[in-house]
C-alpha cells in the first residue's frame, strides 16, 4: 500500500496517450461540505496536509491516508502531486471537505498504476484538508480580548505565566494547560518556547487573550512532537496571560490615599498592623485579613514577612493606602507556597496602614486646652476623676467614660489603669484637656484586651475633672511639712497626759483644715483615724500615752521626709 502511495500522488512522467478521440476533460469537484469561515484558500506553491480516500468511480477502494493513520503532505503546483489532484486541492478551505474526479489523462493516463490502478481509469478523491501553510508565511496573532488598562506589556527576557488551549489548524486540540489545572511559566524570547510562540507572545498585556497562529517551521517543523503534533504541522494557540515580570523588576508602590496629617513614617524595626487584599495579575484574590477581621501585625525590614513587602512597608503613614506589587524574586519565587499561590507568582496588595510604633516609643502628649490658672497638677499617688475617650489610629471608638452615669476615679501609680494612661494623666491641671498617644507595649500589648486588639496603639482624648492630692503607697495620712515637735503635747488637746479615740481625731482634723497634714484620698476620712489611732495605742486601753507614741519616717526623692502616725 506505501509504494501505491507513492505512485499515486507523483507526477506521471511518460507521454500521455488519449484513450478516446475526443476533447480532454478536466476534473470535477464537488465541495459538500464547506465551513462557514475560510480565512484562507490552497494556491500554488502552498503546503498542505490532507487526509484522502481513493476509489474508482464503482467505489471499490485502492487507497486511504486514513487507513495508514497518516495525511499526505506536500506541496501544491510544482508537479509533485498527479496533476488532477493539485487542481482539485486549489482553492481549499481547512476542514473543507471535496469530493475530486480526476480523469485518466490528470492521472496515471494509458499506462496505470502497476497491478492497483489499471490504464486509463477516471480516479475519485475524497478529500478533508487539515493544514495549509507558506514558506512565506509569517506568525499571525489576533487579539480576542484585551483589559482596558494596559500599563506594561511583554518583552523580550520577560517571564511570563499564562493558560493555553493547543489546537491543529483543523481545530483538532493536541494540549492543554487548563486540563493540568496549571499555567505554563517561561522566559520569552530566550529560546525557552518554540520560535513562533516566542514571537506570538511579545506585546500582550496581562489579562488580554490572543490567538496565535504558527507555521510549521516555526514550530516542531518535519519531526512534530510525538504523537500529538504531525509533521508540519500549523499551530493555533489560544492564550491568555496571567502574569509577567522581569528578574530586574523591584517592587512597585501606587500610592491610593494619603492622610492630611502625616507626623511620623514607618522605618525599619517598627511594628506595624494593617489590612489587605492580596490578588494577583489577573485580578483573582488569594488572601484577604478583611476576611479573618483581624489585621495583619508584623516587625518591618526584620525578615518576618516576604523580602518585598518588608521594603513596601516602609515610609508609610497611619491611614495611608498603596498598592504594592511583587514580583516573584521579592515574594514566593519559583516554589510558590502550598495551594496558595503558584510558583512565579507576582503579587498584588492592597494595604491600609491602622497604626504602627516602634518597641522603644514613649507616650506622646498634646494638650489642647488648658486653663490660664494651673497652680495644682496631678501625680503619683494623687486621686484624680477624669472623662476619656479612647479609639484606635483609623477612629474607631473603642470606649468611652460618656457611655458610664460617672466618670472613672483612680489613683495614680497604684496599677489601677493600664502604665501609658497613667502616665498620660500625669501632670494634668483640673480642667486640661489633652490627647496622649499609647503604644501597645504602655497600654494592652500582644494580647490586647476585650474590644481591644492585639498590639493596638491607643488614641486616648483625656480631660481631668477633679483632682485630690495623694500619699504615698502604705501610708494613710503624711505632715506637708515638719511634724510639731514635740508631737505629743500637741495631741493632748486638754492637756490631761492621755489621748482618746476623740480627741485623736480632733487633732487630724485640724491639721487637715490648716494644711500641715493629709489624709489619704477617696477612703472614709473616720475609718483611717481609727486604723491610725489603734496603730498608736499599743495596750489597746483606749488611749494613748506619751511612752506609745512613734512616727513612721521615711525618705524617698519625691519627697523629702514622709512621717505617718
Amino acid at each position: 500500500m506505501e509504494s501505491m502511495f507513492a505512485l499515486i500522488l507523483l507526477c506521471v512522467t511518460g507521454t500521455h496517450v488519449s484513450s478516446s478521440p475526443g476533447p480532454l476533460e478536466d476534473v470535477v469537484i464537488d465541495r459538500y461540505d464547506i465551513p462557514r469561515v475560510c480565512p484562507r484558500e490552497v494556491q500554488t506553491g502552498d503546503f498542505v496536509r490532507y487526509h484522502y480516500n481513493g476509489t474508482f468511480t464503482d467505489g471499490k477502494k485502492f487507497d486511504s491516508s486514513h487507513e495508514r493513520g497518516a495525511p499526505f503532505s506536500g506541496q501544491v503546483g510544482l508537479g509533485r502531486l498527479i496533476t488532477g489532484l493539485d487542481r482539485g486541492v486549489q482553492g481549499m478551505c481547512v476542514n473543507e471537505r471535496r469530493k475530486v474526479t480526476v480523469p485518466p489523462h490528470l492521472a496515471y493516463g494509458s499506462i496505470g498504476a502497476g497491478d492497483v490502478i489499471p490504464a486509463d481509469t477516471v480516479l475519485v478523491f475524497d478529500v478533508v484538508l487539515l493544514d495549509i501553510w507558506n514558506t512565506e508565511d509569517k506568525v499571525q496573532t489576533r487579539t480576542l480580548s484585551k483589559p482596558e488598562s494596559c500599563k506594561r506589556l511583554v518583552e523580550a527576557t520577560d517571564f511570563i505565566r499564562y493558560h493555553y488551549n493547543g489546537t491543529l489548524l483543523n481545530g483538532v486540540p493536541f494540549d492543554s494547560s487548563h486540563s493540568r489545572n496549571g499555567t505554563y511559566d517561561t522566559y520569552v524570547g530566550m529560546g525557552y518556547l518554540i520560535k513562533g510562540m516566542d514571537e506570538g507572545l511579545i506585546g500582550m498585556c496581562v489579562g488580554e487573550t490572543r490567538t496565535i497562529i504558527i507555521p510549521p517551521f516555526l514550530a516542531y517543523e518535519e519531526k512534530g512532537y510525538g504523537t500529538v503534533i504531525p509533521s508540519q504541522a500549523t499551530l493555533v494557540f489560544e492564550v491568555f496571560m496571567i502574569d509577567l515580570f522581569n528578574p530586574k523588576d523591584d517592587i512597585t508602590v501606587v500610592v491610593k490615599e494619603v492622610p492630611k496629617t502625616c507626623t511620623r513614617k514607618t522605618v525599619v524595626g517598627d511594628y506595624i498592623r494593617y489590612h489587605y487584599n492580596g490578588t494577583f495579575q489577573d485580578g483573582s484574590g488569594f488572601d484577604t485579613s478583611y476576611q479573618r477581621n483581624s489585621t495583619y501585625n508584623t516587625y518591618i525590614g526584620m525578615g518576618y514577612v516576604i523580602q518585598g513587602m518588608d521594603k513596601a512597608l516602609q515610609g508609610l503613614c497611619i491611614g495611608e493606602k498603596r498598592r504594592v506589587i511583587l514580583p516573584p524574586h521579592m515574594a514566593y519565587g519559583e516554589k510558590g507556597t502550598g495551594d496558595l499561590i503558584p510558583g512565579s507568582a507576582v503579587l498584588i496588595f492592597d494595604i491600609h496602614v491602622i497604626d504602627f510604633h516602634n518597641p522603644k516609643d514613649l507616650i506622646e502628649i498634646k494638650v489642647t486646652s488648658k486653663p490660664k490658672k494651673c497652680n495644682l497638677t496631678s501625680e503619683v499617688d494623687d486621686l484624680i476623676q477624669y472623662r476619656y475617650n479612647c479609639s484606635l489610629m483609623d477612629g474607631t471608638l473603642l470606649y468611652s467614660s460618656d457611655h458610664y452615669e460617672n466618670a472613672p476615679i483612680t489613683t495614680l501609680g497604684a496599677n489601677k489603669v493600664i502604665e501609658g494612661l497613667d502616665e498620660g494623666l500625669r501632670g494634668m491641671c483640673v480642667g486640661e484637656k489633652r490627647v496622649v498617644i499609647v503604644p501597645p507595649h504602655l497600654g494592652h500589648g500582644e494580647n490586647g484586651a476585650k474590644g481591644v486588639p492585639s498590639s493596638a496603639v491607643l488614641h486616648f482624648e483625656l480631660e481631668l475633672l477633679d483632682l485630690q492630692k495623694g500619699v504615698p503607697d502604705g501610708y494613710m495620712f503624711v505632715w506637708l511639712g515638719d511634724s510639731p515637735d514635740p508631737l505629743f503635747p500637741a495631741m493632748d488637746l486638754n492637756k490631761d497626759l492621755s489621748v482618746p479615740l476623740e480627741e485623736f481625731t480632733a487633732f487630724i482634723n485640724i491639721q487637715v483644715a490648716e494644711g500641715t497634714g493629709r489624709l489619704r484620698p477617696g477612703m472614709d476620712a473616720d475609718g483611717i483615724i481609727k486604723d491610725m489611732f489603734n496603730n498608736q495605742d499599743r495596750n489597746t486601753d483606749g488611749k494613748i500615752v506619751a511612752e506609745e507614741l512613734k512616727l513612721k519616717v521615711e525618705e524617698d526623692s519625691d519627697r523629702a521626709r514622709h512621717e505617718e502616725l
